[in-house]
């Protein structure tokens, strides 16, 4: 698995398998969000596959998808409260991590600034500075 922590508790990742949710329990996550739609592109594993792994782990699972680079209001508040809402170490994934990362940083579960979001999103490898207008820097 390629994780990558963004701030302490929250790492994002690109695609997981069934195999890998009892590591990430191992390793102390206690919550996993897939930003991909079910059945996105062939060979990807099925969301109740992963759903039933993840209980079946102890982790919590959420599905908050999104595509086609558009981060709906709805997505990025649900993301949020996610995020606000889980107690301990939590894995968001997708294809690459990108969405993962954006929906992060423009949900700004910690209150952060354009400049600290955008620097913890190159941190974590992703480039998100074409973000800052419409994070306000």
């Amino acid at each position: 698995m390629d994780i990558r922590e963004v701030s302490p508790g929250f790492a994002v990742s690109p695609q997981i398998d069934v195999k890998d949710l009892e590591a990430l329990a191992r390793k102390g996550y206690v919550a996993v969000v897939c930003n991909r739609p079910d059945g996105e592109e062939p060979g990807q594993p099925p969301l109740d596959d992963l759903r039933t792994a993840a209980t079946e782990a102890g982790l919590a699972f959420h599905h908050i998808p999104v595509s086609g680079g558009a981060f709906p209001d709805a997505a990025v508040a649900a993301f949020g409260a996610v995020r606000r809402g889980t107690q301990g170490p939590l894995l968001a994934y997708c294809r690459t991590g990108t969405r993962s990362i954006t929906l992060e940083t423009l949900a700004n579960p910690n209150g952060l600034s354009a400049a600290e979001r955008i620097g913890q999103a190159q941190g974590a490898g992703y480039d998100l500075t074409a973000l800052a207008p419409r994070l306000g820097g």
